[in-house]
């Protein structure tokens, strides 16, 4: 069997059941963050993310931005589990064409990034390679009792996500900024039951929470926030690398939440968490009802 016919999650999924792990680890595969054990009050983190030339960017784009998603992205991740980035290492393989200018281009746009959110850049590596690779791997932490896994959403939760979704191939995916303060407020001052950031598309991030909460939804295309610069909302809720987060708590917290939301990123409840047995289910706008699938991008 090729790796395109098992699917990427399959692949991850084959891996994840020949993993041991001690009592140290307190979740491993499976979110958007290893959570270890740290300090009595405190979980680490430990999130990477790569970055291919010609799957992520392309050499034409703006070598800054494409530093600054490469980065990003693990912050990202981060912001879900409800943690504080803290240290980072890069690894990079670049040929040995590449102009110089442009590969300093690349880490101007980690190193904005990074002191932007108060990451420390402590190490990497540099390999020759025919693409351009950027990986980068974060650790970070978070107080015990703010820890936010994918695993939590409760029946009757509401569900919200930040921002607006779709467009990515409008540069956005590029040019985002991690809702790192919009997730330390939240598990500040709520009990997040559940989150994910959105990179995959948001059919397929909440259908990750879906699967590791053993629960299904219902979802209301009307109140999906979708971008002015997505083609259309069937690719807005597949096309992924919107960055957003997805979060559910109940419903009492979600009326509270929507009075005192203080910050200008726009908070949307696009529907409810329901039992399992419900499945997973879109409302159109004229009120039908569907039975979907969480699809979204794949890498094979």
């Amino acid at each position: 069997m090729k790796l395109k016919d098992s699917g990427e999650f399959n692949f991850i999924n084959r891996i994840s059941r020949a993993v041991k792990l001690s009592n140290r680890v307190i979740k491993g595969i499976g979110d958007d963050a290893a959570v270890l054990g740290y300090t009595k009050d405190k979980y680490l983190l430990f999130t990477t993310d790569m970055l291919v030339e010609g799957k992520h960017f392309y050499k034409s784009d703006k070598a800054e931005l494409v530093g600054k998603k490469a980065i990003s992205c693990n912050i990202s991740d981060i912001a879900a589990m409800g943690g504080v980035p803290k240290f980072a290492v890069i690894s990079v393989g670049l040929p040995g064409s590449l102009d110089l200018k442009y590969a300093d281009g690349l880490y101007k746009g980690i190193k904005k990034a990074a002191d932007g959110f108060g990451v420390d850049l402590v190490g990497g590596d540099t390999v020759g390679s025919k693409k351009i690779v950027i990986n980068i791997a974060l650790t970070g932490e978070v107080e015990n009792k703010n820890l936010t896994l994918r695993s939590g959403a409760k029946e009757n939760d509401a569900i919200f996500i930040t921002g607006y979704i779709g467009g990515s191939i409008k540069l956005k995916h590029l040019n985002f900024t991690p809702r790192l303060k919009e997730a330390r407020y939240l598990v500040k001052n709520f009990k997040i039951n559940s989150m994910i950031d959105v990179s995959d598309g948001l059919l397929a991030d909440l259908g990750h929470i879906l699967k590791e909460s053993g629960k299904g939804a219902i979802i209301y295309e009307r109140a999906v926030p979708i971008s002015k610069n997505a083609s259309n909302f069937n690719s807005a809720v597949r096309d992924g690398e919107d960055f957003e987060l997805i979060f559910t708590l109940t419903e009492s917290s979600a009326d509270r939440l929507k009075k005192i939301w203080p910050f200008k990123t726009k908070i949307s409840e696009i529907g409810r968490i329901c039992s399992s047995r419900k499945g997973f289910f879109l409302v159109r706008k004229n009120g039908k009802s569907e039975k979907i699938k969480p699809a979204g991008f794949t890498h094979f």
